[in-house]
């Protein structure tokens, strides 16, 4: 049966509370963690072991002063964070938590959106947003957040081929774009980072770089380029771009154990405790690349993506389309 309006507006409430809490508790582990790793004391002040801070950090962006530079272009330098946000939330409606549920004769899925292509959905939305950081820095008239914004574009295009082709492995394999049914071809217990270890290691790469995140933030740099493409922004405007990049990496972990590690399906726990702890494993192995390597330099970056992970992701993908046409072809 068609769901009610009613369900669609509990689904919407629960993935905007979701990405909210997400995006603010990650934000806080990171810090606490990256304290550990380097021997010092994270956020411990603001509420019981420092869980307050995400509140108090919204409370001091709120009455920070929002101002638009002299030389901006105000319409694009204003909307520029809204476009990343809306689209990092909107692909989070693509992940799937868990198998259908019944409520009051209505069957329920799981997903904010199951449609049979959601994984070029989510590549669709991870290009949008990144209008978001381009338009962000051209529209902030200022040299230093241009620069930034010229090294997303570039980064994204170095990236996202070689991110696109370790994908396509996992698709032939289970035969399907819809992340619902990729989790499904594995309930069998094989995980498809059993039988693309490579493409894994490739997505998680180039997810680092796909999400902006160390040693791969040359977009922003601030030895380089102060700030980089948010150099301009302050208040709730800068809170934006942050939260961004934190959905963000929830939404590519989350893709990645959909992809790789049988998404929500595991022994005795329901369906979406495993997924939550499959994407806490992979957020604390993107923590853990932050705090232990430095940031490369950019002909490094470029030469890394071009001349490393496309030939090998290249390879890969021939070597899977060989073995699914002999083997898998009937």
């Amino acid at each position: 049966m068609m769901q009610p309006w009613w369900i669609m507006v509990i689904k919407t409430a629960f993935i905007v509370f979701v990405v909210i809490t997400g995006f603010a508790y990650a934000l806080l582990w990171e810090r606490k963690l990256i304290g550990r790793f380097q021997q010092r004391y994270g956020p411990n002040r603001a509420g019981p072991l420092g869980y307050l801070q995400p509140l108090a950090d919204v409370v001091k962006l709120v009455f920070k002063e929002d101002f638009v530079p002299a030389g901006a272009n105000r319409i694009l330098f204003q909307m520029a964070p809204v476009i990343s946000v809306v689209a990092a939330v909107t692909a989070i409606a693509m992940i799937p938590f868990g198998t259908a549920i019944h409520i009051l004769g209505y069957r329920i899925p799981m997903v904010g959106a199951d449609v049979s292509v959601g994984v070029l959905v989510l590549f669709a939305m991870s290009g949008l947003g990144f209008y978001g950081l381009v338009l962000g820095g051209w529209a902030s008239g200022n040299k230093y957040s241009l620069l930034g914004s010229a090294r997303t574009a570039a980064q994204l295009v170095s990236y996202e081929v070689a991110m696109g082709l370790s994908i396509v492995g996992v698709v032939m394999l289970s035969r399907s774009l819809s992340l619902v049914d990729i989790v499904e071809s594995q309930r069998s217990g094989l995980w498809w980072v059993l039988v693309q270890p490579v493409g894994f290691v490739i997505f998680m790469i180039t997810a680092v770089a796909e999400t902006n995140r160390p040693p791969f933030d040359l977009p922003e740099s601030e030895s380089e380029l102060v700030g980089g493409f948010h150099t301009e922004y302050a208040g709730m405007k800068f809170a934006m771009f942050a939260m961004a990049e934190y959905v963000n990496m929830l939404v590519v972990s989350a893709l990645g154990a959909c992809l790789f590690l049988g998404g929500y399906l595991g022994p005795w726990l329901p369906g979406w405790l495993w997924l939550v702890i499959k994407i806490t494993a992979t957020v604390f192995v993107f923590i853990w690349i932050r705090s232990t390597l430095p940031r490369l330099r950019y002909d490094q970056l470029m030469r890394f993506g071009w001349k490393v992970l496309l030939p090998i992701a290249t390879a890969n993908l021939v070597l899977t389309a060989i073995i699914v046409g002999v083997f898998f072809s009937k």
